[in-house]
């Protein structure tokens, strides 16, 4: 089973910033497709970055512009740079590996207007 701990999120004023980090287990993380996704109350969950083993990545339009999805592999930590944040990014952001079925906790993230 792979362990997944999202952090970083906090309470921030539109148009501020906030970097999550996802830290993970697993011998594998390396060569995995790593995913960024956020759940708004009253939502589905939503595929907001993606990053591939090579340093790919891919966004979705709402967000394109002001996140940057980066990986350490030394660490087997994934970040989301979130930038000119607004009310709308509030949510809960999950990490996972492309291929996992499972979630972590999440971290809350909060943008007042």
């Amino acid at each position: 089973q792979v362990q997944l701990v999202e952090s970083g999120g906090g309470l921030v004023q539109a148009g501020g910033s906030l970097r999550l980090s996802c830290a993970t287990s697993g011998s594998i993380f390396g060569i995995s497709t790593m995913d960024w996704y956020r759940q708004a109350p009253g939502k589905q969950r939503e595929l907001v970055a993606v990053i591939t083993s090579g340093g790919s990545t891919n966004y979705a339009d709402s967000v394109k512009g002001r996140f940057t999805i980066s990986r350490d592999n030394a660490k087997n930590t994934v970040y989301l740079q979130m930038n000119s944040l607004k009310p709308e990014d509030t949510a809960v952001y999950y990490c996972r590996p492309s291929w996992y079925t499972l979630w972590g906790q999440g971290t809350q993230v909060t943008v007042s207007s």
